[in-house]
């Protein structure tokens, strides 16, 4: 599997920063499955520079806050009236927590009759999931974790061919603070995609995110073998919170767009 980095910004996207956006892909079969890990705020544009997103295989939303879902709206738009409307395909799965098919409806201002059994979803097909539920997509197996934040959200723990054969694991926390069932998302991953969007100090609220310490701490007590550190605020200098994760793990890198990761 490669975890490709689109966006990586926390809370809102930087000068040169899209928000939270993942791609992971591997090969299954004759060709290449792709799943998209949130689609936040000024990630549509970076996502069509390295591939045709008509040709993601599902998009998972972590949760509904706009620096992970907002550009939803763009990838719809796209599907609808772009080149890709103008071949017929089936409705792109879209996966998450309950509400999300409500916040896109919302973004785009149509939320009459929002709540109504016959609510459109528009170019996808919608499918919650709760913690626990988990899907098939070619080669990959999508498991819901419960995180710790204001609104509904979710971890996901993606398991899928590894590079040199067997199986590999990637863990993404979505928006969180440090908690049990996270960790449990986390046990034994090959890489866990963690999100640090505190800067230290001495008091944060609680439930909200984790900083690079308990990013690092989070990878430690799972026993996950490569940490990557993202989320970081657009507004704070990543090079604090890498160190704040390495003190707790050694393996830790900081996720930037464009870079890959295999494993």
């Amino acid at each position: 599997m490669r975890l490709v980095v689109i966006g990586c910004a926390g809370s809102v996207a930087g000068p040169e920063l899209p928000a939270s956006c993942y791609v992971v892909e591997a090969e299954g079969g004759d060709r290449t499955w792709r799943v998209a890990l949130d689609v936040g705020s000024g990630s549509f544009g970076p996502l069509r520079g390295v591939m045709d997103p008509a040709e993601l295989d599902g998009v998972f939303i972590s949760h509904g806050h706009p620096d992970h879902c907002a550009d939803l709206t763009a990838l719809s738009v796209w599907l609808r009236y772009g080149p890709p409307a103008q071949t017929p395909r089936e409705p792109m799965p879209l996966f998450g927590p309950e509400g999300i098919d409500r916040r896109l409806r919302e973004l785009e201002g149509d939320i009459a009759d929002a709540d109504g059994p016959s609510a459109d979803s528009g170019p996808f097909a919608w499918q919650e999931m709760a913690p626990g539920d988990s899907v098939q997509i070619g080669p990959f197996t999508v498991t819901a974790f419960e995180a710790w934040h204001p609104v509904p959200a979710l971890a996901y723990r993606i398991t899928g061919p590894a590079s040199g054969g067997g199986e590999a694991v990637i863990t993404f926390t979505g928006d969180t603070d440090l908690s049990e069932t996270v960790v449990e998302a986390a046990r034994d991953a090959d890489l866990v995609l963690a999100e640090a969007g505190w800067a230290h100090r001495e008091v944060n609220p609680p439930g909200i995110h984790m900083t690079g310490a308990q990013a690092g701490e989070l990878a430690r007590r799972a026993g996950a073998t490569h940490l990557v550190v993202t989320h970081v605020a657009s507004w704070v200098d990543p090079a604090e919170t890498l160190i704040q994760a390495c003190g707790f793990h050694s393996d830790a890198v900081l996720a930037m767009p464009g870079v890959v990761f295999t494993v």
